[in-house]
């Protein structure tokens, strides 16, 4: 299969880094010194399950070089999604998949309206990993998961094939969930809420966790996104906001969600495409977001210092 890791970040370094170590021809979409880097020394992952180099690793900032390929893996940050769009036209031939790992949810109506339904599938992950330097990537929490599916939950010849290929992966998790929006709006909720409680607290999930103001403010921030997806239809668990509370209470002390890293860094971040998505969206169905009101408001000062507005 012929594999683009379009943002060779974290996410997409790592997943990546482990499909090109299983022999699949996978070729990393990268800017600047850090493209440098992997072409001249190779993908260096760093992992808590064992450090391996990609070398020669197949990278370039060129799509329009490399042709048309099997299955495109989106890993950017979701704002950088419109910037990349026309050059992910350069990789689109007629049996290419998209699969989206990005944060967020309205990344998919926009995908499907550049590329149509047929295109996209929908897709997850967890991992904790972020670029260390110039070509390498630090794996450093939770065991790497994956799950991906067809928009209608059929069981799909390609994405039989795609789940194949990533469960011959040891180390990695790779599921077919029966309802894939389920899934994903599940993540959404639990990144959603922990983004937007961590950068106004500026602490680990496990501090903030056990103080009970702040806990109370991450319960209301996801039963809100539980309560927009709810009305566009999405059969979550009732149970849910609670559920995912017994694992945070069991979640390793000194997490940072990848959001709360950037703005504590004062770096553009994902405000918009989280916190602002589920104002955006609870609008649109007539669903009150009031602990993400207060939490985009707090926080888009800093966010519009970092894009120097």
């Amino acid at each position: 299969m012929k594999i683009v890791i379009f943002g060779t970040g974290g996410v997409g370094g790592y997943f990546g880094g482990r499909l090109a170590q299983a022999g699949e021809d996978v070729t990393f979409i990268a800017r600047g010194e850090h493209l440098k880097a992997i072409q001249t020394s190779g993908l260096k992952i760093s992992s808590i399950q064992g450090d391996f180099i990609i070398h020669p690793a197949q990278a370039t900032d060129l799509t329009q070089a490399i042709g048309k390929v099997d299955l495109v893996i989106l890993a950017m940050k979701a704002w950088q999604l419109d910037f990349a769009l026309e050059e992910i036209k350069n990789l689109i031939g007629e049996n290419t998949v998209i699969l989206p790992l990005l944060n967020g949810m309205e990344h998919m109506e926009i995908l499907i309206s550049q590329f149509g339904k047929k295109k996209i599938i929908g897709g997850l992950c967890r991992i904790s990993s972020f670029i260390a330097g110039a070509g390498h990537i630090e794996h450093v929490n939770i065991n790497p998961y994956i799950a991906f599916g067809e928009l209608d939950n059929s069981r799909s010849e390609r994405i039989e094939n795609i789940y194949k290929m990533f469960s011959k992966i040891e180390n990695i998790t790779a599921e077919i969930p029966a309802d894939i929006h389920v899934a994903m709006w599940e993540k959404f909720v639990f990144i959603a809420g922990t983004s937007g409680v961590g950068a106004i607290t500026r602490k680990p999930i496990d501090e903030y966790r056990d103080i009970p103001e702040s806990r109370e403010m991450l319960i209301n921030t996801m039963a809100e996104t539980a309560n927009v997806a709810r009305a566009y239809g999405v059969k979550l668990s009732e149970n849910l906001v609670d559920d995912i509370m017994k694992r945070i209470d069991q979640s390793p002390k000194g997490m940072f969600a990848s959001m709360q890293k950037d703005i504590m860094a004062g770096r553009p971040s994902e405000l918009d495409n989280q916190t602002g998505a589920v104002i955006r969206m609870g609008r649109a169905v007539h669903i009150s977001t009031p602990t993400n009101i207060k939490i985009y408001e707090e926080l888009l000062p800093l966010e519009n210092e970092a894009r120097g507005l």
